[in-house]
């Protein structure tokens, strides 16, 4: 007797009774709020409450990355070999700690930009190392088939965050001021660390010959003379680049990522000097992303079935590049009105196809990479695409200090429109790959010792 596959219904159903899953979504959707209140009120602190010009401001955004792509090349091989939770959950306690002494320094008014700096470039590291753990735990918490469902639920509860969390940043940096209103932040990393510590599966044992974990296979080819960092970023980058499907799509965020290094450090301050808008009606503006990146994470997964993964893919990278330049059309716009409105539409539409891109694409790499590899494939995503962010980024400040912003904002966010076209190679790719986990639950993790423990 042969029975039908699992029906996407019965997949969503499956995910709401998985209650190791509901631990770690919880944990996401709570920090996913706080820290963009965080994300919103950084570069705030540094133009209204500190006078900073918009080189600083790209200061900012770059030395918030930097430590994360060094990290990243020594935490790969960390994080497929370690105990993921562990590391997330140390990540999220940094977090904490760091964002809590903004709100500290700024009651005793000894807050500086030094500090700022500081507390951007370690919560960027923290959070560098928190996604590629993330990235790799996943498929082991909850297995192949469910993967999609998985990544839809959390790109969810980020989309929420994002209607949420830079709304209620404006209104409460409006009223308690920037530093004060982190302490939010703080919280919500706690409360996810505790989340996680309630996760009772049981990671399996790493186990090292090549037929067990396939990322031992690409291990035994790097050179014997290597240190173990450096030949765990090789094996990343050879897991990346030598494979036919994670390719394009690394070779596209690379080129999207110079767009997205001039949006970290020229948005806030185009915002808010050029076109004038308040904190409040800012955070309010960058909501609007989260409703379209809501309906992106829906949008993804619908048109993949339709058009297939590879025309998704190329399609969104298109038309989320596009809507971005609505944000330099705006300052053009002969009314307060049409400003906001351009303003609106590139938060709505652009992100709804940004998230509809990234549900495809994280999901792609989870099933075409061996999963005994991904951890080191993650780190050296992060170098790769963060790189040149940070570059872009620096870049951003200067090119507006020199130039002026509005000539800066056209050129780096035109610049974006090239990469759809490292997509093309996956444009008759319908489907997602097998992968090394197989088909049915492969790969999620052990149950607790004993059930009778789990509340």
């Amino acid at each position: 007797m042969t029975t039908s596959p699992p029906s996407s219904t019965d997949r969503d159903r499956d995910l709401w009774r998985h209650a190791d899953f509901l631990r770690l979504w919880a944990a996401q959707a709570i920090s996913a709020f706080g820290s963009r209140i965080t994300r919103t009120a950084l570069p705030i602190i540094a133009v209204i409450t500190l006078h900073q010009s918009e080189a600083a401001v790209g200061l900012l955004a770059a030395v918030q990355l930097v430590p994360g792509i060094f990290l990243a090349m020594l935490a790969g091989g960390l994080v497929d070999r370690g105990r993921k939770r562990r590391i997330l959950i140390v990540s999220d306690l940094i977090r904490a700690v760091l964002v809590g002494s903004l709100t500290v320094a700024s009651l005793f008014h000894v807050l500086s930009i030094l500090q700022v700096i500081v507390v951007g470039a370690g919560v960027g590291a923290a959070t560098a190392l928190f996604q590629i753990t993330d990235v790799a735990y996943l498929p082991a918490l909850i297995g192949r088939r469910r993967l999609a469902e998985g990544n839809a639920k959390l790109e969810t509860t980020e989309a929420v965050a994002e209607i949420t969390g830079p709304a209620s940043a404006g209104v409460l940096i409006g009223a308690l001021g920037a530093p004060l209103a982190v302490v939010i932040d703080a919280a919500s990393y706690v409360w996810s660390a505790v989340m996680l510590g309630r996760i009772r599966g049981r990671e399996p044992t790493r186990r090292r010959d090549a037929a067990a974990d396939p990322g031992a296979a690409l291990e035994a080819s790097a050179s014997a003379s290597a240190v173990r960092t450096g030949r765990d970023f090789r094996v990343g980058l050879a897991a990346v680049f030598g494979n036919p499907l994670v390719r394009p799509v690394i070779s596209s965020l690379m080129m999207w990522s110079v767009t997205g290094g001039f949006f970290i450090a020229l948005y806030t301050p185009f915002c808010l000097r050029e076109i004038g808008l308040s904190e409040a009606t800012f955070g309010v503006i960058v909501a609007m992303g989260g409703i379209g990146s809501l309906a992106g994470a829906v949008l993804g997964r619908g048109l993949a079935r339709r058009l297939g993964v590879g025309p998704t893919l190329i399609a969104s990278a298109i038309l989320s590049l596009t809507f971005t330049l609505f944000v330099p059309i705006a300052a053009s716009g002969t009314s307060y009105a049409m400003k906001l409105g351009f303003l609106i539409a590139h938060q709505l539409l652009g992100d709804c196809f940004a998230v509809s891109f990234i549900v495809l694409a994280v999901t792609l790499r989870q099933t075409a990479l061996p999963r005994g590899v991904l951890g080191r494939a993650n780190a050296a995503i992060h170098v790769c695409t963060t790189g040149v962010l940070v570059i872009s980024a620096v870049a951003a400040g200067a090119l507006a200090s020199w130039i002026g912003i509005h000539v800066a904002v056209w050129g780096g966010f035109a610049t974006g429109l090239i990469a759809p076209i490292f997509l093309w190679p996956l444009r008759r790719l319908r489907e997602m790959p097998a992968g090394d986990l197989g088909s049915g639950e492969s790969g999620a993790l052990a149950p607790p010792a004993t059930d009778a423990s789990v509340a």
